[in-house]
């Protein structure tokens, strides 16, 4: 792929109940099981230039290799998931690219005329950027920076997706320290 690194890796919902989206998912849909975090912390949180403090809840499971991410927002701090509530929708709101070589694959697409709108960080060596790229519901582009703790993270999930039998379908996010 000339524009992006790789193939999606995920694809981001956001819902106006992740508990409700997380049984819906695990029971209907056989996804699971769940990695949940009621307030991701999110630092260096940027969107369209200014800084906030949201408070996201994040829940996190694969289907084979794609990851599927809910996230409801738990306060009125401005961001692109916000803006796709207000306009009446839910449901598919991005896809992501994951990266090892974030500032060189940043540089690129920026190069290539993408503007980021919100950007941020979880944990070390976890970046995040979204790009101005909504047509349509669901076309948002993110890029991942997947190189450290985050990254071991992501391969836990899918790992314990591969045999998950059902039981213990919501798990609490391990400390990204930890990892």
């Amino acid at each position: 792929m000339s524009k992006f690194f790789g193939e999606i890796r995920q694809l981001g919902y956001v819902v106006n109940d992740i508990e409700a989206a997380m049984e819906y998912w695990s029971n209907t849909l056989g996804v699971g099981p769940w990695y949940y975090n009621p307030k991701v912390p999110i630092e260096n949180y940027r969107y369209r230039g200014e800084t906030y403090e949201p408070h996201n809840s994040v829940a996190l499971a694969n289907s084979g290799f794609v990851q599927v991410e809910l996230i409801q927002c738990r306060n009125d701090v401005p961001s692109m998931y916000r803006d796709f509530l207000q306009a009446g929708h839910t449901g598919l709101q991005h896809v992501a690219y994951w990266t090892e070589n974030y500032d060189d694959n940043l540089a690129q697409l920026t190069a290539q005329g993408f503007k980021a709108v919100m950007s941020g960080e979880v944990g070390d060596r976890g970046r995040f950027v979204y790009f101005d790229t909504e047509y349509h519901p669901g076309t948002v582009i993110e890029l991942s920076e997947v190189a450290g703790p985050k990254g071991k993270l992501f391969d836990l999930i899918r790992n314990e997706s591969e045999h998950w039998d059902g039981r213990d379908p919501v798990r609490a996010f391990p400390d990204l320290s930890t990892l």
